[in-house]
């Protein structure tokens, strides 16, 4: 478990949600739950959050004992429309409060960003969120907001894999106190499991080139969400606590970063999701 600076708790390892939906998609949810993942990350973009109320409910795990976590998209950054998404996002979810909500990108060009901080802090008070955080934050952003409301986000959702380490956002959240969470922890399509530093240390430790990277994230702090429908893989990924990545394979995964490692084009600054 990681501790977050609100004193709350999250699984070192969560289940990314995107893209499941419909039937298939809670089935995966549920695998994961009786798997054994207790995290479950979805947003209002991704169109699935009834889908993960269904499967918190069919799956027979205590509420208290899984931990729901939701975005609020570019188009609800103002105040009243931030409350409002958040709201909106219970009643799809069909629960009573939320363990975690993020501001799901900053869009800098519409410059409210701020407003929708500020709305998360509001809602925080509420009871309707216990932990609150954003994704994709630069630094100054990270700062604009820690600046306006004297709240720091718990958390700081970003991609992070070994093309795009994020070195310099590691130590951003190091000297905040923010918890670094990890989308596309494998690196999707491009997952980097036949380098030699990935494939090298799965063959030394008996493990899968998956289980080895979502090591590396555990030993850098990093809360990866791997997601997949595989009850196998899923079970996999979860499986990551029995062996330990010496410093010179830490390293050498790390030297896998590349000046054009993002999957996209998502630089925060200029990326926009509405």
């Amino acid at each position: 478990m990681y501790e977050l600076n609100d004193g709350n708790q999250l699984p070192s390892v969560g289940f990314g949600t995107y893209p499941l939906r419909g039937d298939d998609g809670v089935t995966a949810m549920v695998s994961a739950l009786e798997n054994g993942y207790r995290l479950l990350d979805t947003a209002v973009n991704y169109g699935n959050e009834e889908e993960v109320g269904e499967a918190v409910r069919r799956s027979g795990v205590a509420r208290e004992e899984v931990q729901v976590a939701t975005k609020i998209p570019g188009r609800h950054h103002e105040h009243a429309l931030a409350v409002k998404s958040v709201e909106d996002s219970l009643r799809r979810l069909q629960l009573d409060y939320l363990d975690l909500c993020l501001i799901h990108w900053p869009n800098p060009s519409v410059g409210k960003y701020r407003d929708a901080w500020r709305a998360l802090v509001d809602v925080r008070e509420r009871g309707l969120v216990t932990s609150i955080g954003v994704s994709n934050f630069t630094e100054q952003h990270l700062d604009d907001v820690v600046r306006d409301t004297g709240v720091t986000p718990a958390v700081n959702q970003i991609e992070l894999h070994p093309y795009f380490p994020q070195a310099e956002m590691r130590t951003v959240h190091s000297r905040l106190g923010i918890q670094t969470e990890a989308w596309s922890p494998l690196g999707k399509r491009s997952a980097p499991f036949r380098e030699r530093p990935v494939a090298g240390a799965a063959e030394a430790h008996g493990v899968t080139p998956g289980q080895v990277i979502l090591r590396w994230h555990l030993q850098l702090g990093s809360l990866p969400l791997p997601k997949s429908a595989d009850p196998g893989r899923q079970r996999q990924n979860l499986d990551i606590s029995g062996f330990e990545l010496d410093d010179a394979e830490m390293q050498a995964i790390g030297a896998l970063a590349r000046p054009d490692g993002r999957l996209f084009d998502g630089d925060p600054d200029t990326h926009e999701e509405m």
